[in-house]
């Protein structure tokens, strides 16, 4: 198996996200030659194209070297008001600066997402894939990972306990493995 390095990141800055805990999980259930880091979107700021003609801040310059390091790139996305979160929103626009020779260009992507409600952020993820066509990046279109009450599939401390979710994403994992690899 030619070896990947997978970039994974949560769409909330809360410690205790069922997203964080997700990437998490994914990490810990990536498949043989999948390495996989994971980033946290606290230290970029929000979009302003007079900081950006300034230079790129601390923050944003290591988010776009780390996603233009890897093979593919793994998102977990809350759902906020049956849509994607401002701060999921930023980060991709910040990553698809420039237009031209973003880290996100010819990126491979995948998304999955946990909420407490039934949707397991459907209507985030959607809209995330429109903004991946403008990015020019290959989100994998199938199968999905909509993890629905999530509040009932994690403990406190943040660890998958559902065997049933964890299998899915065990198998999600290899097919996105399978997606990169077809860009690689």
């Amino acid at each position: 198996m030619t070896p990947i390095k997978v970039l994974g990141f949560a769409g909330s800055l809360r410690h205790g996200s069922y997203n964080r805990a997700l990437i998490r999980a994914a990490q810990k259930l990536a498949p043989e030659g999948m390495t996989f880091d994971v980033i946290d979107l606290d230290d970029i700021p929000l979009y302003n194209g007079d900081v950006e003609a300034q230079g790129d801040p601390l923050g944003v310059t290591a988010f776009k070297h780390a996603i233009a390091a890897a093979d593919g790139v793994l998102i977990a996305t809350p759902e906020y008001n049956h849509g994607v979160p401002g701060v999921m929103k930023n980060a991709i626009d910040w990553a698809s600066r420039p237009p031209r020779g973003a880290p996100l260009g010819g990126k491979p992507v995948g998304l999955i997402g946990a909420s407490p409600g039934m949707t397991g952020s459907a209507r985030g993820q959607s809209q995330l894939r429109q903004a991946f066509e403008f990015t020019n990046s290959y989100c994998m279109p199938q199968p999905e990972i909509l993890v629905y009450r999530a509040h009932e599939k994690f403990n406190a401390a943040g660890d998958l306990t559902d065997n049933t979710t964890a299998k899915y994403l065990a198998a999600y994992l290899v097919a996105f493995q399978a997606w990169v690899l077809h860009f690689k």
